[in-house]
């Protein structure tokens, strides 16, 4: 390690008066810096209970490009007037403290380094950083109340000193990938929540079974519900506390009408017994709360596909349980982990993307993953990268991968190949493609017990035909994940600093402070195969993809890992070249 990257490292380099910041003035990439530009704003001065952070390295995401696209109207800016009060994006962070306020000095020291986790609350409110909050694409932020005193406590994770820049600040979107395989869900039904049940003419012989064990909703509404389970269910009200009201028969039913009524913000736990009118299916999607589940029990297929909502599946977490039987606890009891099927078969598709990629690396290296992974995408550069950057890994652990282009293929081959591989259908289906109508034709593939996540940003509001019959005739779970906690990316930056997983093989290109707006662009284009890292305190080299570095700089390029990866050898070089 040279003295000049050791000083860097230590955070003791000299501060300037004035840095480089990338604005974002409205919606479109003409509004993104000045001519295309950074422009030039002085440093901040930290009060006393605030820290100056230098931002070391910054990951483009996707998300960045939503901003650029709605402009003020991004939800997360809550109508905020860009022209006149521009803000600096990018949550994908990788810091180190330079000054810290006097209030402050028994707490930090310059020279500690932190990735941030984005999700910021302060009073309830959410101001996440590269949003709300000044991001990282510039060369220095304050970090103050929001961050270090927020609702959750401090926003800031430590990192070890031997961890590179770029593996730490791609710790962010990793997490949300991370959070998609911890994210366990409930196996009873909601405490203190709003439940109902529907029973029909079929729905003879049920019983609450180790649901009427422990806590219990706190109102339970009954729709048709045989005597037998509406005695049982009373009996276990009484012990929940819980209070039990009748509804109109199905056919009197009016669904918004009893949401209204009895519980605004939706219910919790909706099951449905025996056969049941599509029709019904999907009104009651709809009245699911947040985090809502929607069971059905029946050894029936649906008269046919119901349209829901596959949007509030991956942002608002409603999920669909079912099973076969008449005990109304199995389809809770036998809720799968979110992990992949040790030795199983899994689907991940178009996961040649970055965050694919992300998909893939877990399934590949992790301690306990599938034996066979089928990884599907129209880009056969990606599918190609793939092969090179991750069959090494996947083949050491004894695994299987096969990558497809539908495209290329031709649907009718596409299937058939899907189908010899997994004639019994796949364990674990993870969908990274926001097209509605392909994520629910996925559940035909899916295996008994089988795991169907949404991984892909579609919006709420996305309505897709989709067959619910394997849920309760399978087994099947229908979910999703979007973002992460503080935990999540504790938890990756602890995989990543373990060699658990290595964040690095998903950097694609990178660039210094200016490339930014190419950056951007990159990204909206799809032009490179990964991730995007941006280097901030590094000025005059442009947008380079891993691809060309032996001819752009052949001295970082010979510290690139197997298959092209980027390594912290190579972005020490880097930094020590530039800096």
């Amino acid at each position: 390690m040279s003295a000049a990257f050791d000083r860097y490292h230590r955070g003791e380099t000299p501060i300037p008066s004035t840095q480089l910041a990338w604005h974002v003035y409205g919606a479109g990439m003409e509004n993104v810096g000045r001519d295309g530009k950074p422009v030039e704003i002085p440093v901040p001065e930290p009060g006393p209970d605030q820290l100056l952070a230098r931002i070391d390295a910054a990951g483009i995401c996707f998300s960045d490009i939503k901003i650029i696209k709605q402009g003020g109207d991004h939800p997360r800016l809550y109508g905020r007037d860009l022209a006149h009060d521009p803000i600096v994006p990018g949550h994908e962070v990788a810091l180190t403290i330079v000054q810290v306020g006097e209030d402050l000095r028994g707490q930090y020291r310059v020279g500690d380094r932190f990735v941030v986790q984005a999700d910021i609350y302060f009073h309830g409110k959410n101001l996440a950083f590269g949003y709300m909050l000044p991001g990282a694409f510039e060369q220095y932020v304050v970090l103050g109340d929001e961050i270090l005193r927020g609702d959750d406590g401090v926003y800031l994770i430590p990192m070890q000193p031997e961890t590179g820049y770029a593996e730490a600040a791609l710790a962010e979107p990793w997490a949300c990938v991370v959070c998609a395989y911890r994210t366990d869900f409930r196996r009873t039904l909601a405490a203190g929540g709003a439940a109902w049940v529907i029973g029909g003419s079929s729905a003879e012989g049920y019983t609450l079974g180790a649901l009427a064990e422990g806590a219990g909703p706190a109102r339970i509404l009954l729709t048709e519900v045989p005597p037998d389970l509406t005695a049982e269910i009373s009996a276990a009200a009484e012990r929940w506390g819980a209070r039990v009201i009748a509804t109109p028969p199905r056919a009197e039913l009016n669904v918004t009408t009893v949401r209204e009524q009895e519980s605004p913000e939706g219910f919790d736990d909706i099951l449905l017994l025996g056969s049941q009118p599509p029709e019904l299916v999907e009104a009651l999607s709809g009245a699911l709360a947040r985090e809502g589940i929607l069971t059905l029990m029946t050894d029936q297929p649906l008269a046919r596909s119901v349209e829901i909502d596959l949007g509030r599946i991956h942002y608002d977490y409603t999920r669909y349980y079912g099973h076969p039987s008449r005990d109304l606890s199995a389809a809770y009891r036998e809720t799968r982990s979110p992990k992949f099927t040790p030795g199983g078969k899994a689907w991940i598709v178009g996961g040649g993307g970055p965050m694919g990629q992300m998909h893939v690396q877990i399934a590949a290296q992790g301690s306990e993953g599938p034996a066979v992974i089928v990884v599907s995408d129209l880009d056969d550069e990606r599918l190609t990268l793939l092969r090179e950057r991750l069959g090494p890994v996947a083949s050491a652990r004894g695994r299987e991968l096969i990558l497809l282009n539908p495209q290329a293929l031709g649907q009718e081959a596409f299937e058939a190949r899907l189908r010899e591989i997994a004639p019994e259908g796949f364990d674990d289906i993870h969908v990274l493609v926001p097209v509605p109508a392909l994520i629910a034709d996925t559940m035909r593939f899916a295996g008994s017990n089988g795991l169907v996540e949404i991984f892909a940003g579609i919006p709420r509001g996305s309505i897709a035909a989709t067959d619910l019959s394997p849920v309760a005739l399978r087994g099947v779970r229908f979910q999703g994940t979007s973002g992460s906690a503080i935990e999540d990316l504790r938890t990756t930056l602890h995989m990543t600093e373990s060699g658990e997983i290595d964040t690095n093989a998903s950097v694609a290109g990178i660039g210094g402070i200016e490339a930014v707006h190419a950056g951007l662009q990159a990204v909206l284009d799809m032009a490179l195969p990964g991730k995007i890292v941006i280097y901030p305190q590094i000025h005059g080299l442009p947008l380079t993809p891993l691809a060309d570095l032996p001819e752009r700089l052949p001295e970082v390029a010979a510290l690139l890992g197997p298959g092209g990866i980027w390594t912290r050898e190579a972005e020490r070089t880097l930094l020590e070249r530039y800096l």
